[in-house]
């Protein structure tokens, strides 16, 4: 196999995966990012690597949903107005997304790509000597209503259809599992496969740092355009200095779509704002990540405290942050776990907005670029950024290497869209 020298736009869970993958294949990495690794999208997320997250967003109970959500700015799933036009293609999309049949399919694609996410992303801790950021405690959603439950079962049983092993809980099995939850849950879903990582942004930072110590560079600028000689790469332009590369891996995420446009794949991906707010010191903590499945945020532990992330913001991605967002999961976190306290010390409170890259079928893009095939893509994957990313760095790897994809990468097309 011939070595090549493969520029990775990209500082997050994916192009940092992408990086390790790479040099195991003996390749030559230079990651260029404006900002430190692990400082977007990854320093915010919830932490969990989750194979069973196979469910897509245009679930038909969901579109039912989407006029209401115009209308109240507090909503699981909230859309600016002044927003609304320059998404409408997207969430057309969305819509044509949601019948069952493809819902089915999009369904087995994701667990292709998720399943062995635990095993993989814990052989990539251990490498870069971050293993014990990796937890395999499982994950639960819990329930406050008979109702709600019911209401989720098309998921559950796509779950199950694709060899997601579910243990149910009654209200009873519920509070012997964590007493520390409210009395008011009636049931709960325990999933025993998945796990998660305690500090994601330090995860990100560990997997660079060992690349580097491995010889790969790490390009601190923004990527402004790739030069070709037809359909062939010759660098990346930067801000700095421009990078020479036989290849070019895009893993910008939210902001990965420009450089598609200009290479002419129209992929419709738009931006899912999230927002997290940090307890320090709790006073209670949840056994295992936690998933509140009709408040729709996830409640884990990390290093800094506890993380209340969840909630999706269709705004794009310069409007200003709207904090009740953030502000609103303290109230809901209260119900989850009514031992946290009922005013804080701002000191022990801080907040975050990031930009997660969201394609309208959930599924993100893998594969080559139509006119400029040593361009390949890895983004677009909306909440299961930390669990998409050891499988589609995998493949990258693989397909800069002449080998064949571990999985089959027609439902990832860059050109689905087309």
């Amino acid at each position: 196999m011939t070595s090549r020298k493969v520029a990775v736009i990209g500082a997050g869970i994916v192009g940092a995966c992408t990086a390790l993958m790479l040099q195991r294949r003996g390749h030559a990495v230079t990651i260029i990012d404006p900002k430190p690794p692990g400082e977007g999208a990854s320093f915010g997320n919830a932490g969990c690597f989750n194979g069973s997250s196979i469910v897509p967003m245009a679930m038909p109970g969901v579109l039912k949903k989407v006029p209401g959500y115009l209308f109240d700015p507090m909503s699981p799933l909230s859309i600016r107005w002044s927003y609304l036009p320059k998404i409408a293609p997207w969430l057309m999309r969305f819509v044509q997304s949601g019948t069952p049949e493809k819902v089915a399919a999009q369904a087995r694609a994701l667990r292709t790509l998720l399943g062995p996410t635990v095993a993989t992303m814990t052989d990539l801790a251990r490498e870069a000597g971050a293993g014990h950021l990796v937890r395999h405690d499982g994950h639960i959603y819990v329930y406050r209503s008979e109702q709600g439950f019911q209401k989720d079962q098309a998921g559950w049983a796509l779950r199950r259809d694709n060899g997601v092993k579910l243990e149910i809980l009654d209200s009873a099995a519920l509070h012997d599992f964590d007493p520390a939850l409210s009395t008011s849950f009636v049931r709960g879903v325990v999933i025993p496969e998945n796990g998660h990582t305690t500090n994601p942004s330090k995860l990100v930072k560990s997997f660079v740092e060992h690349a580097l110590r491995n010889g790969a560079s790490l390009v601190t600028a923004s990527a402004t355009g790739i030069a070709r000689e037809g359909a062939t790469v010759r660098a990346v332009h930067t801000d700095g200095v421009d990078v020479q590369a036989d290849c070019v891996v895009i893993a910008a995420g939210a902001h990965s779509k420009p450089f598609a446009d200009r290479l002419g794949d129209r992929v419709l991906l738009d931006t899912e704002r999230g927002y997290h707010l940090m307890i320090a010191d709790p006073e209670v903590k949840p056994k295992v990540p936690t998933t509140d499945a009709e408040g729709k945020f996830v409640v884990s532990m990390m290093e800094g405290g506890l993380r209340l992330a969840g909630t999706v913001e269709l705004g794009g991605l310069d409007l200003p942050p709207d904090w009740r967002r953030a502000r609103i999961l303290l109230d809901q976190a209260r119900r989850l776990l009514p031992r946290l306290s009922s005013a804080y010390d701002e000191k022990r409170l801080s907040q975050w907005m990031g930009f997660r890259p969201s394609l309208p079928d959930s599924l993100p893009v893998i594969g080559r670029s139509a006119a400029t095939p040593n361009v390949l893509y890895g983004f677009g994957h909306g909440h299961v950024g930390m669990t998409g990313a050891p499988m589609t760095a995998k493949i990258l790897a693989e397909l800069i290497s002449g080998e064949l994809p571990t999985l089959d990468l027609k439902p990832f097309s860059p050109q689905r869209f087309m």
